[in-house]
């Protein structure tokens, strides 16, 4: 959403545009109409497009100028922290969306400007968002993972033949049952699409190893949403099998592939998958206290599997989008995935290109965010220090200083704008 306002110039500020071209040490953003007019090295205003008025001058004072982050994969209705299906089920609907608004202001304040909720958000809390009745990122939703009977979206313990929480994982077997399971998210306002093709952590009868749907299962559903507008499916898989029928079956995105293995790699490298490792949950150790003996477990046992496998994809160029699980792990560090990512081999700049221009480029969105250039949405984030020499600053929230989303400031911790 845009409207009309004074133009804005940020300027002396290091320039990082998320393009991947070398960042400019005096650079400037003019801003206008929520709109980036223009972008580049400050000793070229006066080349400039000029603004319909008077424009007003920013200094940001050296702080480093990024696009607006993308997170694509998180959680507004879990907490963050150890994991209660049964208490979220148990929550009447109004509550749990009552409890969502402040995550989603933790998560805009971090420096994420668009989200991709994939269970949990309805098309309510992308609404609320874009009518301007709560703060928060530009939400992309799935409504709800779509899950097999026993997997991963299935929260009812062994002997509860009761029905399904259908917030959290609707249940479907089979290709009919997966037909008519897509297109029931797909009526209630899903912009993606999120399935199960393993099983999982928090799940309480399956294994992260056993495989989900099948690949023709799977293949049924991408085919459908890409039949709605070209809407692509995102893959909860985290075993080796379960991420080759994922890819096979054609997904846009390999959510966590924490085995991903040599063969997978191919078959994503020639098919051109994202991977979206979640590292911040990977390396968020669970609560002793407050996580089932099952669950903390298989929790330990996965992120020690994901510590050695996902580092070897970087390393063989998987193309990787910023997502944490963010609702697993803690709202409002979703930056923290930055350092996670160069520490599993990618540079500063990668890292920072796979939480704008490679994330908006999986969500469909690239003609209109994750890059500052002419023409885009005036996202953008102004944090202290350089990103490319000390990556991990900007997962602390307090150095990001400024966050504009639509050219609209919603966070302005050094008073830059007043």
């Amino acid at each position: 959403m845009t409207g009309r306002s004074t133009p804005v110039l940020l300027h002396n500020g290091l320039l990082i545009d998320g393009t991947g071209g070398e960042p400019v040490a005096d650079g400037a953003v003019l801003v206008e109409d929520g709109l980036v007019r223009w972008a580049g090295p400050s000793d070229e205003l006066d080349a400039r497009p000029q603004a319909a008025g008077p424009v007003r001058r920013v200094d940001v004072r050296g702080r480093t100028i990024l696009p607006g982050f993308i997170d694509c994969h998180v959680h507004m209705a879990a907490p963050g922290g150890a994991l209660s299906h049964a208490e979220i089920a148990a929550m009447p609907a109004s509550l749990r969306v009552f409890l969502a608004a402040p995550r989603m202001k933790l998560t805009l304040d971090a420096g994420v400007t668009t989200a991709r909720d994939l269970g949990g958000a309805d098309a309510g809390h992308r609404e609320a968002v874009e009518s301007g009745l709560l703060p928060g990122p530009r939400l992309l939703v799935a409504v709800a993972m779509l899950s097999p009977t026993g997997g991963h979206g299935d929260f009812r313990a062994a002997h509860d033949d009761g029905a399904n929480d259908p917030v959290m994982g609707q249940l479907a077997d089979g290709v009919t049952g997966c037909r008519r399971a897509v297109r029931e998210v797909l009526r209630q306002g899903a912009d993606c699409v999120k399935i199960a093709a393993t099983g999982g952590v928090w799940s309480p009868t399956d294994q992260p190893g056993d495989e989900g749907f099948l690949e023709d299962e799977i293949r049924t559903i991408t085919e459908i949403a890409a039949g709605h507008g070209g809407r692509k499916v995102a893959a909860h898989a985290q075993g080796r099998r379960g991420i080759l029928n994922a890819v096979r079956g054609g997904v846009a995105s390999v959510e966590h592939g924490y085995e991903i293995d040599d063969e997978a790699i191919d078959l994503m490298l020639e098919r051109g998958t994202f991977l979206v490792p979640t590292l911040t949950t990977a390396n968020t150790d669970p609560d002793p206290q407050k996580a089932a003996g099952w669950a903390y477990a298989k929790k330990k046992h996965w992120q020690a599997v994901a510590r050695r496998h996902v580092p070897h994809a970087v390393a063989r160029g998987v193309r990787v989008a910023m997502g944490t699980d963010c609702g697993i792990a803690e709202h409002g560090t979703n930056l923290r995935e930055l350092e996670h990512l160069v520490a599993c081999g990618m540079t500063p700049m990668g890292a920072i290109r796979a939480g704008t221009a490679e994330a908006a480029e999986l969500l469909g969105l690239a003609h209109e965010i994750g890059t500052l250039e002419a023409g885009k949405r005036a996202d953008l984030v102004v944090a202290r220090g350089n990103p490319l020499t000390d990556i991990t600053a900007l997962g602390r929230p307090d150095h990001v200083v400024l966050v504009m989303k639509d050219g609209v400031v919603f966070k302005d911790l050094d008073g830059l704008m007043t």
